[in-house]
């Protein structure tokens, strides 16, 4: 099936590069929850959008087969390239906020080119303005901790 001049294989890709890069996201997101802030409602509530994520991808037609199958990660050109802020952290706050950045970015990404083969999935819309809400909580908990 050809998209114009995008061929449906391809969607599937750029999908499954972003469901996998949403997913790490809201795992960090799930340890900083769970583990430093000891937070139980936030770090379900970053499990269930997992989950979400996870329920809106088997939405697609043929789900998590589709992506896998078209998934290239030794091809992929852009697998070894690296910024000079995503080599480091300089704190919490900042490996919160990219990884919040990572989520949305990527939920968006998974909205459009869904729009492509399946109109109507609303999913990855609602994610990605839960993260917003989840970033705001999250970003203000760990503002307002006292250092150790």
């Amino acid at each position: 099936m050809f998209l114009g001049v995008l061929k449906i294989q391809e969607v599937y890709r750029v999908m499954d590069a972003n469901f996998n890069r949403a997913r790490e996201g809201l795992r960090v997101l799930e340890e900083i929850s769970r583990f430093v802030l000891e937070d139980k409602d936030l770090s379900g509530t970053i499990k269930d959008l997992r989950h979400k994520l996870a329920k809106t991808i088997k939405e697609l037609p043929g789900g998590m087969l589709e992506l896998v199958q078209a998934r290239d990660a030794a091809g992929d050109v852009g697998a070894g390239s690296w910024t000079l802020g995503e080599r480091t952290r300089s704190d919490l706050f900042a490996l919160a906020v990219a990884n919040f950045k990572r989520v949305q970015e990527a939920a968006r990404v998974l909205e459009e080119f869904s729009k492509l083969i399946t109109p109507g999935v609303e999913g990855f819309k609602k994610i990605r303005f839960e993260t917003y809400v989840l970033e705001q909580e999250m970003l203000i908990k760990i503002a307002l901790r006292e250092p150790s």
